[in-house]
């Protein structure tokens, strides 16, 4: 991979890269799209990264499904499926890891201790494997984004990070690989974390900005769905994702719910459009 972009390089092409997790869904074709557009070349990967799930998470259970994957990856003409092993990208006796501090300590830093730790330490190493010059995300995790963009920043990376707005499912569900793990009884329920977003932009849009007044209004809406246990509902600083009292610059309301089994997370930027 790294002899492969290199030879791009030297022949002036431009790399955009895709870092999945595999089980591709539109979400990540709709990346690859705009990957498309922006550079000669595509790159996507597929790992699922053990580092970054903690000991109950379900890493074991992730969905896989590599030949549907490269199915859908052909169909957007991604030109580079990047497919590592375990035992190169973590070797006997790794030991190494980047730990990006402040913007990874609240919303699931709290819940996931160490989980950024492995999602920046598997980005940078997928960045210096890939050496792409632009690298790709959707904004549903918005604590990844930040993250990754904060290290990016720090370490004076040669790569310039891209986010792309939530894709939703027609009734506005956000698209997910971990959606597969709702039963039939429970997609109403998980739809109750798009429906509380658009409760506070229109809390947000008819003058209210006390932080507090907003989350518990969204906190009762989750709590009337069944099946339904709140993680979190913090309304943060969109760069620090520092809690915020009072909504007076460019602010994020971050959830996460459990439904039924099934995690699930969202998030809306205030005074952006929510769109299906």
């Amino acid at each position: 991979m790294q002899s492969y972009s290199k030879s791009l390089r030297l022949q002036g092409k431009r790399i955009a890269f895709v870092p999945t997790m595999g089980y591709f869904h539109e979400g990540h074709l709709s990346l690859m799209k705009e990957a498309k557009k922006m550079a000669g070349c595509v790159v996507v990967s597929i790992y699922v990264n053990p580092a970054q799930f903690g000991p109950k998470e379900d890493f074991s259970k992730y969905p896989r499904d590599l030949e549907r994957d490269l199915k859908m990856a052909e169909s957007v003409k991604v030109d580079v499926i990047f497919y590592p092993p375990d035992d190169e990208i973590y070797p006997a006796d790794y030991q190494t890891y980047v730990d990006v501090e402040k913007v990874t300590q609240n919303l699931c830093g709290i819940s996931r201790p160490g989980h950024f730790c492995g999602v920046t330490t598997i980005c940078l190493k997928l960045f210096n494997i890939v050496k792409p010059h632009i690298a790709i995300f959707g904004k549903k995790d918005f604590q990844q984004y930040i993250s990754i963009k904060r290290m990016v920043d720090d370490l004076n990376l040669d790569l310039q990070i891209i986010g792309l707005t939530t894709v939703r499912e027609p009734d506005g569900l956000a698209m997910s690989s971990r959606n597969k793990y709702l039963k039939e009884n429970e997609r109403s329920s998980a739809l109750t974390l798009f429906v509380s977003l658009k409760l506070a932009q229109k809390l947000y849009s008819g003058g209210e900005r006390k932080a507090s007044t907003i989350i518990n209004e969204v906190k009762k809406l989750i709590k009337k769905a069944d099946y339904t246990d709140i993680d979190y509902v913090k309304i943060c600083e969109t760069n620090t994702l520092n809690d915020v009292n009072e909504i007076k610059s460019q602010s994020v309301i971050a959830l996460a719910v459990k439904v039924g089994k099934t995690r699930l997370i969202d998030n809306h930027v205030f005074g952006e459009k929510l769109k299906v």
